[in-house]
């Protein structure tokens, strides 16, 4: 394949991350190409290395998350960025916060084990957010009496907070307490804006993805 044709790939493959609005597994990418002029899975993972190397120096990445690759805003560039919007990151209380980091650190783990650990109710809200966010999933029931169900988090969880895998979670040994792994995760929400959210946050109607995000920001669950 001659340096043209490469060309070639990468801006296809450019164009469709840009215009996927979500992560591109490598072999999404693969089957934007005719069989006959689909390039090999070591063809295409060069060009992608080729087109992060091309990010280099510029307001966005090229982001390998566990669903894929994507094109987004450079975290460091997310406070300037986030002035074209109006409406204010949605903010999750201390209580959704904290739910959701003792599933990601103990998971699988059922409600009534992290009302253990945290000697608290979960409200149902919490997790029903959670659920609909698709950020945890039921992934069994506990063999006790009753059967509670058991969460997890989900391959949608490790995208939304730009991880590959459960491993790039910091250590607990680096995580003081509940509070503080609830602030981080605040910390990756309010910095996280993709070229996702450019594209829904434009848009009034509330019939489309992101069009009742600005009446759900003025919501905190407890």
């Amino acid at each position: 394949m001659n340096e043209d044709h490469l060309a070639r790939v990468q801006a296809i493959a450019e164009a469709a991350l840009l215009a996927a609005g979500k992560p591109l597994s490598l072999e999404q990418l693969r089957e934007l190409f005719v069989e006959d002029e689909r390039p090999s899975r070591q063809v295409m993972e060069h060009v992608l290395v080729q087109l992060d190397k091309a990010c280099e120096g510029r307001g966005f990445e090229l982001k390998k998350v566990a669903s894929g690759y994507r094109l987004q805003v450079r975290e460091e560039l997310a406070p300037w960025v986030g002035r074209l919007f109006e409406e204010k990151p949605q903010r999750y209380s201390r209580a959704l916060l904290e739910t959701l980091a003792l599933i990601a650190y103990r998971q699988p783990i059922t409600r009534g084990e992290i009302e253990d650990i945290r000697g608290v109710t979960v409200s149902s809200n919490i997790i029903r957010t959670l659920l609909e966010r698709e950020w945890v999933r039921v992934v069994g029931h506990r063999d006790v009496p009753g059967r509670p169900a058991m969460y997890a988090t989900t391959r949608q969880f490790l995208d939304y907070f730009n991880l590959t895998g459960l491993d790039e979670l910091p250590p607990l040994s680096e995580v003081r307490d509940l509070e503080e792994i609830g602030r981080e995760i605040e910390r990756n929400i309010q910095g996280e804006i993709q070229f996702e959210s450019s594209q829904n946050d434009s848009s009034n109607d509330p019939g489309q993805p992101g069009g009742n995000q600005a009446a759900e920001s003025e919501q905190t669950l407890h």
